[in-house]
């Protein structure tokens, strides 16, 4: 797909999600006081340029338009290009262009998530970076206001858990996983959450997701399908222990990969939702063009997802 035309990209019907326009969304029961309805964008990858700036604008001007109306956006990380391996002055630049493009085109509350991309300086080659106070995820945190680079929020019946997927690996690179204190305040969570309530997970790197496997669209030279740990939790065995000791965690959702899926594992949804930016703003993909997902989460603990290429 041409850059000029990707704005103007349509498809078919994607996972098992329905796709449709802004003004066609109707939910399983829209008057029902109980549904909680919210907008999943992740993976925008905002930088300098026509493209990126204006696909970034366009995607939330479609939300505004949805109909029903949603009460709030979920950001599932990768908001800038890339803070790895930028300079300070690089970094400053996206982090301001992110702001200013959401504050002239939203007017919903967003609740943001940490993605790999968002963390500064863990790649550069200049060490004195470290000494910085705002090294690694202390920018991004204080940036989008966030609470902590972990954190819980309630809307009805339902609580979202907003993880932070990405850890230092000390080989090089980084890793999907939970680190020893977030795990423990998972862990302190979840028994908290009335048993007649529901649970939202929120991670940028997916918990479980079949297409992180099919991500570099090859096998190994021995036929091995290819799964690497900073495309999918590597500690996914032991939250699916964890989890199992809360049914009341039905939904998990996730960006990172830039592929859509639905995974429906032993009574939890894994949803991981695609990019706004698609293929990085060159189009499509592999077979997925940009888009964002709309959820309904209903007071049964039910949820019902629609892809939206906007």
């Amino acid at each position: 797909m041409k850059r000029r035309n990707f704005l103007q990209a349509t498809g078919a019907l994607l996972g098992g999600s329905t796709l449709l326009s802004a003004n066609a969304f109707a939910g399983k029961d829209k008057n029902n006081k109980g549904t909680i309805r919210f907008a999943f964008i992740s993976d925008i990858h905002v930088k300098p340029g026509a493209v990126p700036e204006a696909g970034m604008a366009k995607a939330l001007q479609h939300i505004q338009q949805l109909n029903p109306k949603v009460d709030f956006i979920i950001n599932g990380g990768d908001s800038i290009m890339d803070a790895l391996e930028a300079s300070k002055e690089k970094t400053q630049t996206q982090f301001d262009l992110y702001k200013s493009i959401l504050q002239k085109e939203n007017k919903l509350p967003v609740y943001h998530t940490i993605g790999n991309h968002d963390i500064w300086g863990w790649f550069s080659k200049d060490t004195s970076l470290k000494d910085d106070r705002l090294y690694g995820k202390t920018w991004v945190v204080e940036t989008l206001g966030m609470p902590k680079r972990y954190y819980r929020f309630q809307k009805g019946k339902w609580h979202f858990i907003i993880l932070d997927s990405t850890q230092q690996n000390p080989a090089g690179g980084y890793i999907g996983k939970l680190d020893e204190e977030q795990l423990n305040w998972l862990k302190a969570e979840l028994p908290a959450i009335p048993k007649d309530d529901f649970i939202c997970i929120v991670s940028h790197i997916p918990i479980l997701s079949i297409c992180a496997g099919l991500f570099f669209d090859k096998n190994e030279p021995n036929g091995d399908l290819l799964l690497k740990r900073n495309l999918m939790h590597s500690d996914a065995i032991a939250l699916k222990k964890l989890f199992r000791q809360y049914p009341q965690i039905k939904t998990a959702l996730s960006g990172h990969i830039h592929l859509q899926d639905e995974v429906e594992y032993l009574g939890i949804n894994y949803y991981c939702n695609g990019a706004i930016s698609g293929n990085w703003w060159s189009g499509a993909f592999q077979e997925f063009n940009p888009a964002y997902a709309v959820f309904e989460l209903y007071p049964d603990g039910s949820s019902k997802r629609w892809i939206m290429e906007y």
